[in-house]
């Protein structure tokens, strides 16, 4: 078993690792670890990620109330997005939370990431959705964040940067990285004219290779009532197919897409 300590060394690395790839400037971003039903290691508020050491690394319980905390650090003010993470998906070990530059960019600008471009996007993320804006540390975020959880593994936050979650820590900063290659491929492609998405016939297949993956997670490939009733899927609707509750987030949703497509 993986000691506390050890953990914390983790932390500290990916913290490096969004650093040094630009996907953080200053004190942004945040990292956090489940480490029991009522345990959580997170990354204190008004620190630098790319300098980070074990001894700055917080523990709080499910509430986002401090258990262990060194002195002079106190946990991120974005601890209440991780914990509603972890109290609607029971599956996530890990969520990270980064401003990536083009990932966003996108999300500035309001464009889901949702054009099938290449096949290890379709199969890693499907798509990325974005949740509306809400105000840094208060329960606007969370709650925003809530409406995708059931069917996305990572989002984009409107007008702040990006979230992703998995079943270990680095796999959920592989979901930010993959993510940030996403919208930076996608960037560029429509500088030089306008990204050749894949066919829908591609997209079934890539979906059908990630099914015998067994891949976990969220995503449209397992999610899509269409996919479940043995239909084709709808890769680029954002969601919009019915899986959500919300009809006004159904409506949105389509709406952005249908605006990003010039429809």
């Amino acid at each position: 078993m993986v000691s506390e300590y050890e953990i914390k060394k983790q932390i500290c690395e990916i913290g490096q690792r969004i650093y040094n790839k630009g996907m953080v400037a200053a004190n942004d971003g945040n990292i956090s670890v489940k480490i029991s039903e009522n345990e959580f290691l997170c990354t204190p508020t008004g620190v630098s990620k790319g300098f980070m050491t074990p001894e700055f690394i917080c523990k709080v319980d499910k509430n986002g109330n401090v258990i262990q905390a060194n002195k002079g650090f106190k946990p991120s003010s974005e601890i209440k997005m991780h914990m509603r993470v972890y109290k609607e998906r029971p599956d996530v070990q890990s969520v990270v939370h980064a401003h990536p530059l083009y990932a966003t960019s996108f999300a500035i600008a309001g464009i889901p990431l949702t054009e099938p471009i290449m096949p290890e996007a379709v199969i890693a993320l499907g798509c990325v959705p974005i949740a509306e804006y809400g105000t840094p540390s208060t329960e606007e975020i969370p709650d925003a964040v809530s409406k995708y959880l059931q069917y996305y593994d990572a989002v984009l936050l409107e007008n702040h940067g990006a979230l992703s979650y998995s079943d270990s820590l680095i796999n959920a900063y592989y979901k930010m990285e993959s993510l940030e290659f996403y919208a930076q491929l996608l960037y560029q492609s429509k500088v030089l004219g306008g990204p050749k998405t894949l066919s829908e016939a591609q997209v079934q297949r890539l979906y059908e290779i990630r099914r015998q993956f067994g891949l976990k997670g969220k995503h449209p490939a397992d999610l899509c009532p269409n996919a479940k009733a043995g239909k084709p899927s709808c890769h680029g609707c954002g969601g919009s197919c019915g899986g959500h509750d919300s009809a006004d987030l159904i409506a949105e949703i389509t709406k952005q897409v249908m605006a990003q497509l010039g429809k």
